[in-house]
């Protein structure tokens, strides 16, 4: 009932023949650990099917995927547009190894219809990047739009929704990414990434990816199949209590501010509605008192634990400014909405009284 762990690093051959088979072979799943492994063979066509994706491949971690991706589809010379509504690791990416590159990269605000598609150079343009929701503000991009645009390669980083929460490639969109460490694992023992899509495009991927080496291990892979079975009873509690959650800080008076698309308050609420099956598992809000108020808020939270991952069992709170975003300077983190008063909060499997009783004694 349960999915076995192939170890192996290396597989025998039966002869000269099929050594050569082995080794030409495309995925060949029982020859180098580097090509490929029965366990995570096993993990990247669950990640397929939740995906409604030919295929899949895994990487040791998200950024694992994201750095694989860019680099096996985009050359020297080529140009990528991507919104400034992304992870800190990307953005540091692809502003720091891609420009060294000679990879152009363009960032718009991907909240703003129809600015993705008018930065598209046609010819030029290789791929156009979005993150949706977005770390840490919980900003979405119109996933009809980004799969209408063509010619270049379409990439959504949809780590925060997973796959039970918005399916990307059904918008029309090339390929799916998830840093799956996070909610498709979701106990915070497996660091593992992995794109879907068309299998043309995640074999030229693999071709790469063999030469880059950032390959998952089957041990991660086993952890996020194990993931991969409680997904959808975990995350709709999580859900759950981040829309109550979300519904009880706007009230709050030491509450400035309330970052969730299941808010009817929320911007882009009717989009959410649209796009998403459930609403997320994280939240942000801005406290009145900024930095001190978060800094006060993080000591006195007892059962909430300060960390900055997300998609556990634990509810975990960040201050994004000194943590997640601390590699962007001040220009950039003002451009991505962290501000010093920003806390992000990802849901656990606590009880939802109990999460509010925990903030309502840290917020004093």
């Amino acid at each position: 009932m349960a999915p076995a762990l192939w170890a192996s690093s290396v597989w025998e051959s039966d002869g000269f023949d099929d050594a050569h088979r082995r080794a030409t072979a495309l995925r060949a799943d029982e020859f180098y650990g580097r090509y490929s492994n029965p366990t995570v063979r096993s993990f990247e066509e669950a990640i397929a099917d939740l995906e409604g994706a030919e295929d899949a491949m895994a990487f040791a971690s998200g950024m694992g995927a994201i750095a694989s991706t860019v680099l096996a589809l985009c050359s020297s010379g080529d140009h990528i547009v991507a919104t400034r509504q992304l992870y800190a690791g990307t953005l540091a990416f692809l502003q720091g190894p891609c420009q060294r590159f000679g990879i152009d990269v363009t960032i718009v605000d991907g909240t703003e219809p129809g600015a993705v598609g008018a930065a598209v150079e046609p010819g030029r343009t290789t791929m156009v990047l979005i993150e949706t929701p977005s770390n840490p503000r919980l900003e979405l991009c119109d996933l009809d739009e980004i799969g209408s645009i063509m010619s270049p390669f379409t990439v959504v980083d949809s780590t925060f929704a997973t796959p039970v929460g918005q399916q990307p490639l059904a918008h029309g969109v090339d390929l799916v990414v998830h840093s799956a460490t996070k909610g498709i694992a979701g106990h915070n023992d497996a660091t593992i990434g992995v794109v879907a899509g068309e299998r043309e495009l995640v074999d030229a991927i693999w071709g790469y990816g063999v030469l880059h080496g950032a390959m998952a291990s089957p041990f991660d892979a086993l952890n996020a199949l194990r993931g991969v079975r409680t997904l959808a009873v975990r995350t709709a509690h999580q859900a759950a209590t981040a829309q109550h959650l979300a519904e009880w800080l706007t009230e709050h008076p030491a509450i400035a501010a309330v970052h969730y698309p299941g808010l009817s308050s929320h911007p882009q609420h009717d989009l959410a509605k649209r796009q998403m099956r459930q609403f997320g598992t994280v939240l942000a809000f801005d406290l009145v008192e900024g930095h001190e108020g978060v800094r006060r808020l993080i000591d006195r939270i007892e059962l909430a634990r300060p960390a900055t991952s997300l998609g556990g069992p634990e509810t975990l709170l960040c201050h994004p400014q000194t943590t997640t975003h601390a590699s962007l300077t001040p220009d950039e983190q003002v451009a991505c909405g962290v501000t010093d008063g920003l806390v992000r909060m990802t849901i656990g499997l606590e009880d939802a009284g109990d999460l509010v009783a925990d903030l309502t004694r840290a917020l004093g």
